[in-house]
């Protein structure tokens, strides 16, 4: 999408720095602006436009409804694709502003620092288009609970696949499967619409079953049809780990499609342990008895990832993309990057970074000494049977 195109809001309190807000999106060819003064005015003027805009700049520092307040309306009432935040204040502050409208579910360009300039506008807007392409809202309706159990009989509900790729030489080493509901009518629902209800509805075991089966299927697949064999990471529930058969039950059906469970690395959450501790550690033990890897998934964003560590036999460490994020222009998020490998690499632990989409990010994260990635730079998650075809496309030199 080209800047021209963009639709834009200035919310500015300070009138010069509006004014030149404006002339800058003008100089960039962006004809299709609004402005307002203040949170309450704009979201005022939101409410009465046809179409949402594209990107709104905001300033946080601003009478009445402030920044912060004015980005959670704009994120819970999904009235804007994206925001731009443009302020002078700390930087640490501004990284929680940014955190937190990510949190809300919505997409933060990044911060200009002022004064603002022509080229760190447009660095920042171009961002816009960055692995995303145009997607504008739409409504997201949940799946219905009887509707879901027949997705789950019929084999709508299934993994796809995102690789994760070392960053010593760019080979892909293994895939992390992803669920996605594909409808007869060939609609693809994302896992925000179904998961709740899955866990609502105490499907889970039955879902996580089905999903490690079925990669388990495609692993093999690709093994004797392609030559690749790649381990394969598949994320546990909380329920899963309140039930003791639960380690016996996932050996077996690895084992029936011909997998060795040193193979599969079970992604396990903070919530999912501390919902049940006593059956939680019960059943992780017995899972790595039988030789599955066990990764902390999202490290870092729980308030016990430093207990969970000490006492759970993890294998595996995933960086969470929140901390990824353009890490590579924020000194306080490369710190936390720089401490959970030097803390993996004492306890001898493999590291992933998730959310990798920037040549930027690649690099600084291979600096550090990072194990693998994962990200829309390397791939989006695909269907099983176009796998092979991502990976050769990924180890295409120019690709």
């Amino acid at each position: 999408m080209a800047l021209a195109s963009l639709r834009v809001m200035v919310v500015e309190d300070h009138g010069f720095q509006r004014r030149m807000a404006l002339r800058l999106l003008a100089d960039l060819g962006i004809e299709r602006t609004w402005e307002a003064a203040d949170g309450g005015s704009a979201l005022e003027l939101l409410h009465g436009l046809d179409a949402p805009p594209d990107v709104i700049i905001v300033d946080l520092d601003m009478p009445g409804m402030d920044g912060v307040e004015f980005i959670g309306h704009v994120a819970e009432r999904k009235l804007a694709s994206a925001v731009v935040i443009a302020s002078a204040l700390d930087p640490a502050l501004l990284e929680t502003v940014q955190t937190m409208a990510r949190a809300y579910g919505l997409r933060v360009l990044g911060a200009v620092e002022k004064p603002m300039t022509l080229a760190k506008l447009a660095t920042v807007l171009a961002g816009f288009d960055d692995g995303f392409g145009h997607q504008p809202f739409v409504p997201r309706e949940e799946a219905m609970p009887d509707e879901l159990r027949l997705a789950l009989r019929d084999g709508e509900l299934r993994p796809w696949f995102q690789p994760q790729a070392e960053f010593s030489n760019g080979r892909v080493l293994g895939v992390e499967a992803l669920a996605r509901w594909v409808k007869a009518d060939g609609r693809v629902l994302e896992p925000g619409q179904f998961l709740g209800v899955i866990e609502r509805e105490g499907l889970v075991e039955q879902f996580t079953d089905v999903m490690l089966r079925q990669s388990c299927v495609w692993k093999k697949r690709w093994e004797q049809q392609h030559g690749l064999r790649l381990g394969l990471s598949v994320n546990v529930w909380a329920r899963n780990l309140t039930d003791s058969a639960t380690a016996d039950r996932w050996q077996q059906i690895v084992r029936e499609h011909g997998v060795d469970p040193a193979e599969i690395v079970l992604e396990v959450t903070e919530s999912s342990i501390l919902a049940d501790a006593a059956h939680g550690l019960g059943v992780l033990a017995r899972l790595r008895l039988k030789g599955f890897g066990l990764s902390i998934d999202d490290f870092g964003t729980g308030y016990s990832s430093m207990a969970q560590l000490s006492h759970v036999p993890f294998t595996e460490l995933k960086i969470d993309r929140g901390f990824v994020t353009g890490a590579e222009h924020q000194p306080r998020k490369r710190a936390v990057i720089e401490a959970s490998l030097d803390l993996a690499r004492k306890l001898e632990l493999d590291v992933v970074a998730e959310g990798v989409e920037t040549v930027g990010e690649w690099q600084m994260l291979a600096e550090l000494g990072c194990g693998l990635a994962q990200g829309w730079l390397i791939a989006k998650a695909v269907p099983g049977d176009d796998l092979p075809g991502t990976v050769v496309h990924w180890r295409s030199p120019g690709a």
